[in-house]
């Protein structure tokens, strides 16, 4: 059976799960395109998620997959979190609030789970590591497809280990938070990367990592990946959930203007170079997830204020050539057949 037709869609291409920017119009719209449309789930709640769900669904009757954020177990000094606090008062200071309250946050990875499985995704897809064997077990149970996220072929291979369906293979030059979760975060170009895997696992791999030409999807699928996932292109399409002023930044872009940073959130993730990372370069930074608690009103004000300069621009190394549209007349000028 052919992949594209195991996971009912039309044509090898996944719509990548940025959370924060993924809208149930936007996940409707790449559906309805032909390609898999994926909730970005990260920072949802268990109910959060479920309502989103439902809203995709009355918009399309096609399948979707729900991408959630496999928590890690961190620990975490009340000394070290103040003082990665203190070191952001310059930025808020600059956004005119010097005090800001920061709630940390708390995964619901296993209520979206158990979500996932009684709203009927038969899609679930993993970034930031891989579930367990009993979670691998009750969603199989339920007939839904498992993808996983990876950087290495280390990885890749643990990912084939656990049972997971097929995986997205992330190159260097993907745009957003990098899906390492073994070992130290490594940056491989995503044709070498895909040469490595291709010739070590049997699950369907799906390339990911500045794709953003006809040509480019093209020679991705002829190396011998199942699938691409597009990211940073879809960003400023009109049915993206993504901030005007993101979508202005995001469309002004120069080539080379992209580099990776924990700043913004404790993690490593690729981003277009603003003020905020060269102010935050070599202070004290907080694990993710609590740096990302402690940047997100920042970061909310920023966008408030129309500050591009203070807001984290997640966008892949080929950023400059993203172009406004919609969802459709986007892909169909990455795609063939669209």
């Amino acid at each position: 059976m052919k992949w594209t037709t195991r996971l009912e869609i039309d044509h090898p291409i996944i719509q990548a799960p940025m959370a924060g920017v993924t809208t149930p119009e936007f996940v409707a719209a790449s559906t309805e395109a032909g390609i898999l449309g994926s909730i970005g789930a990260g920072y949802l709640s268990a109910e959060e998620t479920r309502k989103f769900i439902r809203e995709v669904k009355e918009r399309t009757d096609k399948p979707f997959a729900v991408n959630l954020f496999v928590p890690e177990q961190v620990e975490m000094q009340q000394l070290y979190l103040r003082e990665a606090y203190e070191a952001l008062q310059p930025v808020g200071k600059q956004l005119g609030m010097p005090f800001w309250k920061t709630p940390l946050s708390e995964s619901q990875f296993d209520g979206q789970v158990q979500v996932v499985v009684e709203e009927g995704v038969k899609i679930c897809s993993f970034t930031f590591g891989l579930p367990d064997e009993k979670i691998v077990r009750l969603l199989k149970d339920n007939d839904v497809y498992l993808i996983g996220t990876a950087t290495t072929i280390e990885e890749v291979k643990l990912a084939e280990q656990a049972g997971i369906d097929a995986v997205v293979v992330q190159g260097s030059e993907a745009g957003g938070h990098r899906g390492s979760f073994a070992g130290e975060v490594v940056l491989i170009q995503l044709d070498e990367l895909l040469k490595e895997v291709l010739a070590a696992v049997k699950i369907p791999v799906i390339a990911a990592g500045g794709i953003a030409t006809k040509e480019r999807v093209a020679s991705v699928l002829a190396s011998g990946a199942q699938a691409v996932q597009i990211g940073t292109a879809l960003l400023a399409a009109d049915e993206s959930g993504a901030h005007p002023v993101y979508k202005q930044a995001i469309l002004a872009a120069d080539e080379g203007g992209t580099t990776v940073t924990k700043v913004f959130s404790g993690k490593a993730a690729r981003g277009i170079r603003n003020q905020f990372m060269l102010e935050m370069k070599d202070t004290v930074i907080a694990p993710y997830p609590y740096q990302n608690d402690l940047t997100k009103e920042l970061r909310k004000a920023a966008a408030q204020q129309g500050k591009s300069e203070f807001m984290s621009l997640w966008a892949g190394e080929s950023v400059h050539l993203t172009t406004k549209g919609t969802v459709k007349e986007i892909l169909a000028e990455l795609y063939n057949p669209l």
